[in-house]
């Protein structure tokens, strides 16, 4: 591991960060940084705490462990959540684990190991200051988490078990079979839902934040539709926090939940948020292969299964078409466990979803279409028996074969990679606080932590992160030093916002030629996004996406369909403003692909590549993060820039070999 050393001297470190771009983070010595600034942060007395009204939007493991950390703390929240309940947000759907610098495993782990895995799995494109403090928070989380009933598994001697994850070569992924984001999700909203009994969190379920409210510069509420009435309602509070994870639902297939959305954030962003690193995709190397023309999402088989599960392909394209067991073993290519030897079948997402496009590209995929890879636990069966396996992938097992009528104890799954999750989102400082005061952002919706690319089992840790122990401090110190005048629904701007917003459902019931689903648009998007901005981009590519999608947004707007009003439960409206955000941010995601010239974790440029074909990054122009001004649709943005110094992990070339 590297120790602390000079920064990088380069001419990007060199240049200035934008001055609308006030990282705000601490300085000296690292592993001292989040205590000391905790203590030079204001505080609120308990007994003016529930003078305060907080909006929460999002009810998943960011929101709803906030929501309920805050109101513990006496504040009066509000939470919104598209859901009928907070049990389900998406967060529920994560299987694999849930990293922590708890070292029960003896095998040399650390806070300071986990910030270097951290940092150096998303290729030195992240705030170190940030990182350092949830690699230092992991090992509360564990102890909360294990507080509120999570049944962590655990091993013989009674402490909580591990397993490895890729981009680590030491077990601090504390599980729950391969249910580990519903277990944390359930321990997250039983806390929420104490504070509902206490009155201290009012829920607004089936709600869905349509604006921002903006006033005097400050975040001071938002706009909602409720889903079941129509009714549009103004809330007004002192602050505002997003919850509302990624934008990976661009893509139309991916991971995500049907309704996983861009909305909230960017509607912030038309109000004054600036967008960061919205070309930074994950693409999750272990997911179901698509099946057919119209499905409408992707499976993920937990990262976890390839703690035991061998990746391989045929070496011959002449045996692609045979079945497994007709493919001798010396004629299969792990080819995982050939390049890169050290860490093998758990090498990161991004380094493992390209390694499996190579073969497939040349030919040696299997299943239909060529598009998959095995993923085999016939060794693992015959060392640790087949209880074993099904004890620690019974359920996930189950649902493999419940999708395919495979059975994985009996013949290899196959997988193939697919959009995950999304490193990109709202900017924020150090604090958590976004360009506009007063407006803050949590978990996925953030872009901090993770960089280009995000180790597996990062995103509960962050998401629990930044809910149950930064967000109460941070929010706490912004409301002790920022005097607020009294304002309620009936502010100028208040009513501009509601305005505008009814102006756009009109706009969306009432298109002059309606012709088209607002699916339709959506599987249009997310294939010329997919193709253009997946895996692998090239200039061409990136400039043919950010000639298209503008079109595409035009005749959205000319000819989408929507069926039934805006007074009414109605799901063909709620689709198309959401497709109608998805058409403005791809541009985005695509422009900020083309600017950024270099090769780093889930940015993949063909033109910027080793001989060895790996990521070629190039830390003299790009060590920032690219942080995105709205200035108006069809109106070029404007980039800002926040350069990233390294104190303590050198950026070098990753190497997992």
């Amino acid at each position: 591991m590297q120790g602390p050393s000079t920064p990088s001297s380069t001419s990007a470190a060199a240049a200035a960060s934008s001055p609308l771009l006030k990282s705000n983070a601490p300085t000296g010595p690292i592993e001292q940084r989040w205590d000391k600034h905790r203590f030079d942060m204001k505080l609120v007395n308990p007994a003016n705490k529930r003078k305060y009204k907080v909006i929460m939007v999002g009810s998943g493991l960011a929101g709803g462990a906030g929501a309920a950390t805050l109101g513990e703390l006496g504040y009066n929240v509000e939470c919104f959540c598209y859901q009928d309940s907070p049990r389900r947000a998406h967060s529920i759907a994560a299987q694999g684990g849930i990293n922590a610098a708890k070292n029960y495993q003896n095998d040399g782990d650390s806070i300071y190991r986990l910030f270097y895995d951290t940092v150096k799995g998303g290729d030195f494109r992240a705030r170190e200051s940030n990182v350092y403090r949830l690699a230092q928070i992991s090992v509360n989380i564990i102890d909360q988490c294990v507080a509120q009933g999570v049944p962590f598994a655990r091993e013989y001697g009674g402490l909580l078990d591990n397993r490895s994850f890729g981009g680590a070569q030491v077990s601090r992924t504390f599980y729950a079979r391969g249910q580990t984001g519903q277990q944390l999700l359930l321990g997250a909203y039983q806390a929420l839902e104490r504070q509902v009994e206490a009155g201290t969190v009012k829920m607004h379920t089936r709600s869905e934040m349509l604006d921002l409210i903006v006033i005097d510069g400050r975040a001071r509420g938002i706009v909602t539709r409720d889903m079941v009435t129509g009714k549009i309602e103004t809330h007004i509070g002192d602050a505002v926090v997003l919850g509302t994870g990624g934008y990976g639902n661009v893509f139309y297939l991916s991971t995500n939940a049907k309704g996983c959305n861009v909305m909230a954030s960017w509607r912030a962003h038309r109000r004054g948020a600036l967008f960061a690193n919205p070309c930074y995709t994950q693409i999750h190397p272990t997911c179901i292969p698509v099946s057919g023309d119209y499905q409408s999402k992707l499976t993920l088989m937990s990262e976890s299964l390839r703690n035991d599960g061998r990746v391989w392909v045929p070496k011959s394209k002449a045996d692609v078409g045979k079945t497994p067991s007709q493919i001798a073993e010396a004629d299969r290519d792990y080819y995982l466990e050939r390049k890169y030897p050290s860490f093998g079948n758990l090498v990161p997402r991004d380094i493992a979803s390209r390694s499996a496009k190579e073969v497939c590209d040349e030919g040696r995929g299997v299943g239909p279409g060529g598009l998959g890879v095995y993923l085999d636990f016939g060794d693992a069966i015959k060392r640790l028996g087949k209880d074993k396996i099904a004890e620690r992938y019974g359920n996930l097992f189950e649902m493999y074969q419940r999708i395919t009528d495979d059975n994985p104890y009996e013949t290899p799954m196959r997988i193939y990679p697919a959009i995950h999750y999304t490193m990109g989102g709202l900017w924020v400082d150090y604090n958590l606080q976004s360009t506009i005061p007063g407006l803050f952002v949590i978990g996925e919706a953030n872009f901090s932590d993770h960089g280009a690319n995000r180790l597996g089992a990062s995103a509960l840790m962050q998401g629990l992160a930044d809910g149950y122990f930064i967000i109460p401090y941070t929010l706490g110190n912004y409301l002790a030093q920022t005097k607020l005048d009294k304002v309620d629904g009936s502010h100028a701007e208040a009513q501009k916002a509601e305005s505008e917003v009814r102006e756009r459902i009109q706009k969306l019931l009432n298109a002059p030629n309606p012709s088209k689903t607002p699916d339709a648009f959506h599987r249009e998007l997310g294939k010329l996004c997919w193709d253009k901005c997946g895996m692998a981009r090239t200039k061409e590519g990136l400039e043919e996406a950010v000639r298209r999608i503008p079109q595409l947004r035009e005749e959205f707007w000319n000819s989408v369909k929507v069926v039934g009003t805006g007074d009414e439960l109605n799901q063909s409206l709620e689709m198309a403003g959401r497709v109608a955000d998805f058409l403005e941010f791809g541009e985005l995601m695509c422009r900020d692909a083309l600017h950024r010239e270099e090769s780093c974790g889930g940015h993949f440029r063909l033109e910027y590549q080793t001989p060895e074909g790996e990521a070629a990054r190039d830390d003299e122009k790009f060590q920032y993060v690219g942080a995105w001004e709205w200035k108006g649709v069809g109106v070029t943005p404007i980039l800002h820039k926040e350069v990233l110094d390294f104190e303590y992990v050198h950026p070098s070339q990753r190497s997992y070999k």
